[in-house]
């Protein structure tokens, strides 16, 4: 799949959480060809270098019909907070959609994420439906949870956990599944987060044989393959670009389970 370089206009940058921004850019040619587990590349500056490089921002939305692809960042530095600023009708270069998404498969899927890696999971909860979905996710506190109101109408079930219990299950996403993988009614797993949050999934995975995929989480310098500053780690001794090669890649390639 080619990936393009576009002038994209803002449609809306809106804060949907405590420093959490969703920014929706009209770029009819890559909501065209985006599938779930994406990424779009953004200059976040427009009048000068700095900052220099591009911000890699998972794609959470699509409306194909309408033109239009969705990203959900939270501001943590320089770029994140020059993205922040943007305006509607602000023009931002985009290049996109990069990478390798989701391969779609199973009929019962269970989409486990945590904190900020919940964002690309929207997006393919979507196309997943009207499988019923369940989801798992985790987060620190009930303010930080504005997830939930994104993921219910989308999924069968809801499962939710907070580090100080505020809602749902008082813990982390890993204390819970292994209660809802013994129900044996999942053929699917689909993950992103922290790395020690996928680690344990797919160490889980593996114990109840069901098929799991990462998505994963790099700095990425040129999005492309070309600076080999993203490249992991796979359990055959070589070495992935996340940019190119993933983000998604099957749990067995990549995490010593």
């Amino acid at each position: 799949m080619p990936k393009i370089v576009v002038e994209a206009q803002v449609v809306d940058n809106v804060d949907i959480g405590t420093q959490v921004k969703e920014l929706v850019l009209y770029a009819p040619e890559i909501a065209a060809q985006a599938v779930p587990g994406q990424f779009l590349h953004v200059r976040v500056a427009s009048a000068t270098y700095h900052p220099l490089l591009r911000r890699p921002l998972s794609i959470s939305n699509v409306d194909a019909d309408v033109g239009t692809v969705s990203t959900i960042y939270r501001i943590v530095g320089q770029g994140t907070t020059c993205l922040s600023t943007l305006n509607k009708n602000n023009i931002v270069d985009c290049m996109g959609p990069l990478g390798n998404g989701f391969t779609i498969q199973g009929q019962r899927p269970l989409l486990i994420g945590g904190g900020m890696g919940l964002a690309p999971l929207i997006f393919l909860a979507g196309v997943l439906c009207p499988r019923p979905i369940e989801v798992l996710m985790g987060g620190r506190t009930e303010k930080e949870m504005f997830w939930a109101s994104i993921f219910k109408h989308m999924c069968q079930n809801l499962h939710i956990t907070t580090d100080d219990g505020t809602l749902g299950s008082r813990g982390v996403t890993l204390d819970l599944l292994p209660e809802l993988l013994q129900t044996g009614k999942f053929d699917m797993i689909y993950t992103c987060g922290p790395h020690v949050m996928m680690d344990g999934v797919a160490r889980l995975a593996k114990e109840y044989n069901i098929p799991c995929q990462v998505s994963l989480e790099e700095y990425m310098a040129c999005g492309v393959g070309g600076c080999l500053s993203c490249t992991c780690a796979t359990n055959d001794g070589s070495r992935k670009k996340v940019c190119t090669d993933g983000p998604v890649f099957w749990a067995k390639e990549v995490v010593s389970c």
